[in-house]
């Protein structure tokens, strides 16, 4: 059974590196308060890493 991991946005990508940018558009979080539903896999762990300071993970 695959594990799932739900990420929201929760600050604005104003003033973000254009790589933390790039990172929120591959995590599928366009608007604040955004929300998906994502695997949890390796892949999907270190993006959220690398914006975990704009992000809230349930």
């Amino acid at each position: 059974m695959s594990s799932q991991v739900s990420v929201k946005l929760v600050k604005s990508k104003i003033g973000c590196t254009p790589k933390q940018k790039a990172t929120l558009e591959a995590l599928g979080l366009k608007r604040i308060r955004q929300e998906k539903v994502l695997p949890d896999s390796p892949a999907v762990r270190g993006m959220i890493f690398k914006v975990s300071h704009l992000v809230e993970v349930k």
